[in-house]
């Protein structure tokens, strides 16, 4: 009998490589033999695969079946070749025209009663098959909403193995729903449920701290990360809660990218494939490396927070609670927007471009400072304590911000000038519209993300406006990469003020922020 072929999707990461999969069935003592850099769910995929075929009424052939996935030099790890080595395994034994297997992708766990149950991956995998010119895929049904997201391809949804090699047979596309308009009616769905759902966090809940609220904002224009200091119950948690309300909608590339991310990790909502809003993460400070960098055991490697958070905002509540090698490893994927997990069978490199929220009390107790509580921390405690933050963590932290608890005169005060997040939020979008005009012809949209060279050479500052950083430098108060963070905020500031480009105000109010809980 001839080798049938087919195709699957590896993935490495949220990058996926197109697999062909190929099965033969021929003389010889009767078995199943894998070959291709299998993990062990692949390996027991035999058992699956055999179970749902029999309980479909196919028969398994009684020969030497050989299933090969190659690249060979490729770790192939998961449950989603499953439905791609059924239907070569047919193709092989005669039971299905070999031609009609060749072209489409397949995707899907296979239950031992045939049925085709849904995986994680499917909208990276999907965009892997359109890049390498594949133009049918055939996935879970459950999944299809997701795989639909990708254009110019043909989605085909399956329920049971049954009905798969009922349409490969005839080749009618009508024996089976084909997924045309997914796409569209998930980003409306997306749209309606931020539009009638429950309503969520508002800027304006947030009374008695305008400060804290001016610098979200900054941080919402230009991309900036943020430390707040401040005693339990003075609202650091409702002002990181309210970050993304002020941030803008991700346009069509940047949702596919990050729900490609939840996709792998098995984190999009249900009946929303497509996140069009940015991801706000707030691990407990209990969670371990693998869970805030990414990693896991046995050759899977999922994601973590940070990269969860790609496009959006990770909040570390009572951050120096955290252990310092998370923190630490915070440093890396900060500078370079990615994050990279090493292990024995190769690495593996997630996104991890986020706006970084930190918040912490100013001592063990948090009482420091309060009025009526008094602090029964000692000194030694407390340096211990904020001493968690290291200093080159803080290094890359743009905006620094003492909140205090407000008096019941301020918070009354107050309330006439606070803002809706809507409100804000406009001011956001023109600022980050001036910076994207500024900064187009470069790998550069935000203020935040511009590289040091560019700062110092094409939008370099005149030495007026560069007098207060100056200062800082000769009295040690800003190290070189202080000075990068400092020019950063200053032309965010300069956005928001509507100037085109920073003067002796802006530069002087940005290091006011970059210095603000010294």
């Amino acid at each position: 009998m001839p080798v049938a072929r087919t195709h699957c999707v590896g993935l490495v990461g949220v990058t996926g490589r197109l697999v062909e999969v190929e099965a033969d069935v021929g003389p010889g003592v009767a078995g199943t033999h894998f070959i291709g850099l299998l993990d062990t769910a692949i390996s027991e995929a035999r058992g699956r695969v055999r179970s749902a075929l029999i309980n479909s009424r196919f028969a398994w052939p009684d020969a030497r079946v050989t299933v090969s996935l190659s690249p060979a030099t490729l770790p192939k790890r998961g449950s989603l070749f499953d439905l791609a080595i059924a239907i070569a395994v047919l193709g092989a034994a005669g039971a299905l025209p070999a031609q009609r297997i060749s072209a489409p992708m397949f995707l899907g766990e296979l239950g031992l009663d045939g049925r085709v149950r849904p995986v994680r991956g499917v909208l990276p995998a999907a965009l892997a098959a359109a890049e390498a010119g594949v133009r049918t895929v055939v996935v879970p049904a459950l999944n299809a909403a997701e795989a639909a997201l990708v254009p110019d391809l043909t989605v085909v949804p399956v329920a049971t193995l049954g009905e798969l090699v009922g349409w490969l047979r005839s080749g009618d596309l009508h024996r089976l729903p084909v997924v045309a308009e997914a796409a569209a009616l998930s980003r409306e769905a997306e749209h309606l449920a931020h539009a009638e759902g429950t309503p969520g966090p508002d800027l304006c809940d947030v009374a008695g701290q305008p400060m804290g609220r001016k610098a979200l904002e900054v941080c919402a224009a230009g991309g900036h990360n943020l430390w707040m200091l401040g005693p339990p119950g003075s609202g650091k948690t409702m002002l990181a809660e309210r970050l993304p309300t002020l941030l803008p909608p991700l346009d069509q590339e940047k949702a596919l990218e990050v729900s490609a991310i939840h996709s792998v990790a098995g984190t999009l909502p249900a009946g929303r494939p497509l996140l069009t809003r940015p991801p706000f993460m707030a691990p407990h400070h209990s969670a371990t490396m693998a869970a805030v960098v990414g990693g896991g055991s046995g050759g899977v490697v999922r994601p973590g927070a940070v990269s969860l958070a790609h496009r959006g905002v990770l909040f570390l509540d009572e951050a120096p609670e955290f252990a310092t090698t998370v923190l630490d490893s915070l440093r890396q994927p900060l500078e370079s927007g990615k994050v990279t997990i090493a292990r024995a069978v190769g690495a593996v490199t997630f996104p991890a471009r986020f706006t970084l929220v930190l918040a912490a009390n100013p001592c063990p107790c948090g009482l420091q400072g309060t009025v009526g509580h008094p602090c029964r921390c000692t000194p030694a405690g407390r340096r211990r304590y904020l001493d968690r933050l290291s200093g080159p963590l803080l290094d890359r932290v743009d905006v620094k911000m003492k909140i205090g608890r407000a008096t019941r005169a301020e918070l009354l005060a107050d309330r006439h000038f606070v803002e809706t997040s809507a409100t804000v939020a406009e001011r956001v979008r023109l600022a980050r519209e001036r910076a994207a005009g500024r900064l187009s012809g470069t790998p550069w949209r935000t203020n935040a993300e511009v590289s040091s060279s560019a700062l110092h050479r094409d939008l370099r500052l005149p030495d007026a406006a560069m007098a207060p950083l100056h200062r800082g430098l000769d009295v040690g108060t800003l190290s070189a990469r202080g000075l990068d963070r400092v020019l950063r905020v200053s032309w965010t500031l300069a956005d928001l003020a509507g100037k085109d480009r920073p003067g002796q105000t802006e530069t002087s109010a940005a290091l006011a922020l970059w210095l603000g809980v010294d």
